[in-house]
């Protein structure tokens, strides 16, 4: 589990195809920080993907990437010397400065345009239908990792959905997002909880079943 606090920008160093057909990769990254403790096994959210640490270097590890991952997340796209977005596994006994973050992508968005102010820029992002459900004004989103309020969001059923965040500067210094470029695609987990209420609803209602009249 994450928090969606972004601890390190880090940097890709490689990218290698692995599996019997090349379908997964081997991603190697530079992050000081997050590598200093790492350990064979550890897990490291990447963008907001949770990766199983295989190896680590002199301020550098590497994750095998599974195809799932390439093909719900945008690091199938990443090229050496693209920065990323890191952070360590939550502590059990450390603050929750953002949100429970799973590191598991429900899919990805693009940002759509970026409005700068005199104390944060609002970006706004394109959202899928199959993701609209879970999203609401002043609820938890997490894009590449980082956990972030919703400012604004499109009205149900809007024919082009979106979301917007309001980033405080030092968000803009510390993470991707700072320096991320219109159409730039980004790894989006809405707030699991909102999954669970759905599926817990869904269930109870299928339970209820209507009487038929009396005879």
């Amino acid at each position: 589990m994450f928090t969606g606090i972004v601890e390190e920008l880090g940097e890709v160093v490689s990218i290698e195809p692995a599996g019997p057909e090349g379908e997964a990769a081997l991603l190697t990254l530079r992050g000081p920080l997050v590598s200093s403790d790492a350990g064979h096994g550890d897990s490291i959210s990447v963008n907001g993907v949770c990766l199983t640490v295989v190896d680590r270097g002199a301020g550098t590890f590497s994750a095998d990437v599974m195809k799932e991952s390439l093909d719900r997340s945008s690091l199938g796209s990443l090229t050496p010397g693209a920065p990323v977005n890191l952070e360590r596994a939550a502590r059990v006994d450390s603050r929750l400065g953002g949100h429970i973050v799973q590191g598991h992508v429900d899919g990805t968005a693009r940002l759509l345009s970026r409005n700068p102010g005199d104390n944060w820029d609002v970006l706004r992002f394109d959202l899928p239908d199959a993701l609209s459900r879970y999203v609401v004004e002043k609820g938890s989103i997490t894009v590449d990792g980082t956990s972030l309020t919703v400012s604004a969001v499109s009205e149900p059923g809007a024919t082009a959905g979106y979301f917007e965040v309001s980033l405080i500067p030092e968000t803009l210094r510390a993470t991707t997002l700072g320096g991320l470029p219109l159409g730039a695609t980004v790894n989006i987990e809405v707030d699991v909880i909102a999954k669970y209420v759905e599926r817990i609803t869904a269930v109870a209602n299928a339970r209820v079943q209507p009487r038929g009249p009396r005879g």
